[in-house]
């Protein structure tokens, strides 16, 4: 289990993380989410061990999570860490890159581990390519590749699919947190981006004004934002008095309601179009099968 314990910090006297407190069981999915600047990378680089606590606590089962003025090494072995920056071997090929930290004692099982791996990030087809040659979203994949090579208790991701195409981000989102949840290794996925978290998660935690201000499954968030942070992580929505968070696809056009406004602008969105309305003076925006015209005046109803 990683259990952090009133963490807080700050850099250069000015705290990022204000009493931070909860529990990751094994092999659970936890998504950290928030805006930018709200601490979700610091958090992160916390319980890899890169930075001293400035109060508070982190444990990883028994084993306390100590920063550089007590490890000449940062980092722990049973714990992996994937950062936007690969640090990869370029002049090397993705097995090799794959490769460098597993014994080569035991050639044939070497051999396989890395197949595995290739595998599941999904790049047989460049196993035998030099990483110079590749694109940052195939780099990005070596990089989970190559951490997940020493099977890790934990793995640390730090928006683990930025660079990678909508191509192949969904697929590989499917691969790489099914081998987790296969292996019963735990992970930690900092990220602005739901499909990161919305199909994966066990729960998620919200970073908000240096504290967590919601942690629940994905389910019950989603259902039950109470916030418009959280509420806009997920999808487009209005703030409806008195009817509070309302999200676009929740609000239907009828032939009569008392509720009546003015298409202001659509927007497509692939499989519906995104209205803007005028409402009461506030614009408002609501999920249509089609395109409709500007000034059109319609009626709308809540449906929750």
């Amino acid at each position: 289990m990683l259990h952090l314990k009133q963490v807080s910090f700050g850099y250069s006297k000015i705290k990022v993380l204000d009493a931070i407190n909860f529990k990751v069981n094994l092999g659970e999915n936890l998504g950290i989410i928030g805006e930018s600047g709200s601490g979700k990378s610091t958090l992160l680089k916390l319980i890899y061990g890169e930075f001293d606590l400035e109060e508070g606590e982190i444990f990883w089962k028994d084993t306390k999570i100590l920063g550089p003025k007590f490890n000449l090494v940062i980092g722990y072995d049973f714990m992996k860490y994937v950062t936007q920056e690969f640090d990869l071997m370029p002049f090397t090929t993705v097995e090799e890159n794959i490769g460098k930290f597993l014994s080569r004692f035991y050639l044939k099982e070497r051999k396989e581990r890395i197949n595995e791996l290739v595998k599941v990030v999904e790049l047989e087809a460049y196993a035998k390519t030099k990483v110079k040659n590749l694109s940052g979203g195939q780099k990005q994949r070596v990089a989970l590749a190559r951490a997940l090579a020493k099977k890790p208790e934990i793995l640390l991701l730090d928006e683990p699919f930025s660079h990678i195409d909508n191509f192949k981000k969904q697929s590989l989102r499917r691969s790489v947190f099914k081998y987790l949840k296969t292996n019963n290794i735990t992970c930690i996925v900092a990220t602005h981006d739901k499909n990161d978290v919305l199909g994966f998660a066990d729960e998620m935690l919200v970073l908000h004004d240096k504290k967590i201000i919601a942690k629940d499954t994905p389910l019950n968030l989603y259902k039950n934002p109470r916030l418009p942070l959280i509420a806009s992580f997920f999808n487009e929505f209005n703030v409806i008095e008195p009817y509070g968070i309302v999200y676009a696809h929740q609000l239907k056009i009828v032939e009569r309601s008392a509720l009546k406004a003015v298409v202001a602008q659509c927007y497509f969105n692939g499989n519906s179009w995104l209205i803007e309305v005028k409402y009461n003076s506030e614009s408002f925006f609501i999920e249509h099968h089609k395109i409709l015209s500007l000034g059109l005046k319609i009626n709308f109803k809540i449906v929750k």
